[in-house]
């Protein structure tokens, strides 16, 4: 099963500068837009409390890292078609 993952950090203000560690998300599916995201680490975060990254930059949460799934050698390379 392929999961997209999104990052995100808490916008500035609304927790400490030694908090604004990168969390990682796993992508809404559907198209509706949930009230929160909680970060794989089980941290949940509201509207207007995140800003979207395009990339892992910045700290990241520990937890979410130990948390993030391993990818599967054969698709990284692009060689695989995604399981269905």
């Amino acid at each position: 099963m392929t999961i997209r993952l999104v990052f995100g950090r808490p916008l500035p203000g609304t927790v400490g500068e030694t908090r604004r560690v990168v969390h990682v998300f796993e992508a809404p599916t559907g198209d509706e837009v949930p009230e929160r995201l909680t970060a794989l680490c089980g941290l949940s975060f509201g509207a207007g409390e995140l800003e979207r990254l395009d990339a892992l930059r910045g700290m990241p949460c520990e937890s979410c890292l130990h948390r993030t799934p391993t990818p599967d050698p054969e698709l990284i390379d692009g060689v695989a078609e995604p399981r269905r």
